[in-house]
């Protein structure tokens, strides 16, 4: 409860600008700051090594690709500026291609944040400029110049400022009930996107178990078997196969009962260990295929490691002791709607890992095929769902009131994502020389 009136949250939020002035959002120094591969080396000590290779790789793909697997460097960097102390649950990974479709459990589409691997409670601001960056950085990737860079983190965080406004005027049931319904982004794209915007659409719509049953699965000797495809996608051996089924009951357990009784009319047939993501990869991953009814009636879940958010060194340990609960209870209050089958569970030397539904209706976006123009609009659509998420879990009137109605916090962040995309692009030329020189 909150039992300070709506004209009391808003003079907190006004008084937070003594500590912390709009402006001061633009100023990014990079004196005394940790070695970007140092931290990525001791991240990766706990991870599959063969694995490692591929993170790298991937990471070293562009400045871009390097942001979306530097959680943890961006997170330390943001810990050495002063913060507001106006505290929301954090996505903890706020990145453009961490926005994207999913269905509701009413079968709604909806567009929302969609990887909670860092969730964590912390000043609001630090998923704003993680998110502000990264658009800086696709724009910069796709060739549109510091100029469209700049208008597109303007867009993005004009869109999350006036949105953040609007639901201080709302009340608690309207706020938490607030959705962005994929069929409401087609009026916000121009005319000639609109096709290619209803053809992304109509796939996510595709992209269900269902259909994952011809692209997934294969017949060996008369049984339906996921397909491998090696290294992304491997078989268990015999050990982790007793002990998935371990970890099944412990999952179980984490669901609320009615989901327990429709958990329990699947069989599980196979699993496999899978490769996801970019600043994922390395963390323990696996796919499960159960049926229902028949082999026609499947369901994929996936299992994925949760270790401490990069974000807990800086802001202290989650309350949730196990790191499936945190990530597991940040996708609840920050999502709109909840996938039905999220838990947690210990697995084997007690790894947390978190369960959830593989394709539920899930898409996301060509970041890098847009235009000026596109991402502008797509830039903007992911502020207002950043905006919504925080609405939910944070003091709204006393971030809106923080924010104020004119741009200076837009602007300051707009200076500070060209400058942390210019170290972005500093930190990814580290990173190729270490992978060059062997460090890596």
């Amino acid at each position: 409860m909150n039992p300070r009136s709506p004209a009391e949250r808003a003079d907190r939020g006004r008084a937070a600008r003594n500590r912390v002035p709009r402006s001061a959002h633009g100023v990014w120094e990079a004196a005394d700051r940790d070695d970007p591969v140092e931290t990525l080396k001791r991240q990766g000590t706990d991870r599959v090594p063969e694995l490692l290779p591929l993170r790298y790789a991937r990471m070293a793909a562009g400045p871009f690709a390097f942001l979306r697997g530097a959680a943890a460097v961006m997170a330390a960097d943001l810990a050495t500026r002063p913060h507001t102390g106006l505290t929301v649950q954090l996505c903890g990974d706020a990145h453009l291609l961490n926005f994207g479709l999913y269905a509701s459990p009413e079968r709604t589409l909806l567009f929302d944040l969609n990887d909670f691997d860092e969730t964590l409670r912390g000043p609001f601001e630090w998923d704003v400029e993680r998110l502000a960056a990264s658009v800086a950085l696709a724009a910069l990737g796709n060739g549109h110049g510091d100029e469209a860079a700049r208008r597109a983190v303007l867009a993005c965080v004009r869109s999350y400022r006036t949105n953040m406004r609007r639901l201080a005027g709302l009340g608690e049931l309207a706020v938490w009930y607030e959705r962005v319904d994929a069929n409401d982004v087609l009026p916000l794209v121009r005319e000639r996107h609109r096709a290619r915007v209803r053809a992304g659409l109509a796939q996510a719509r595709r992209r269900t178990s269902l259909q994952g049953l011809g692209k997934l699965t294969e017949v060996v000797d008369g049984r339906l078997r996921i397909r491998h495809d090696p290294p992304l996608l491997e078989p268990l051996d015999a050990a982790d196969d007793d002990a998935l089924q371990r970890v099944l009951t412990d999952y179980r357990n984490t669901l609320p009962e009615e989901r327990r009784t429709l958990l329990d009319r699947f069989r599980l047939h196979d699993a496999a260990r899978k490769v996801v993501g970019v600043g994922s990869v390395g963390t323990r991953c696996f796919i499960a295929l159960f049926t229902g009814r028949d082999t026609d009636d499947p369901l994929f879940l996936q299992i994925k490691e949760a270790t401490a958010s990069v974000l807990e060194p800086h802001l202290g340990a989650s309350p949730h002791e196990h790191a499936g609960h945190r990530v597991v209870h940040g996708q609840r209050m920050l999502q709109a709607a909840g996938d039905i089958f999220l838990g947690w569970a210990t697995g084997p030397e007690g790894r947390h890992f978190y369960w959830r539904q593989l394709r539920d209706m899930k898409g996301s976006a060509d970041v890098a095929s847009m235009g000026p123009r596109m991402l502008r609009g797509y830039a903007a659509l992911c502020g207002s769902a950043l905006a919504r998420a925080h609405a939910r879990t944070g003091d709204r009137i006393a971030i809106a009131a923080y924010l104020g109605r004119k741009d200076s916090f837009d602007r300051a962040i707009a200076d500070f994502a060209a400058r942390y995309a210019e170290q972005s692009v500093v930190d990814h030329a580290a990173l190729r020389s270490a992978l060059t020189q062997g460090r890596l």
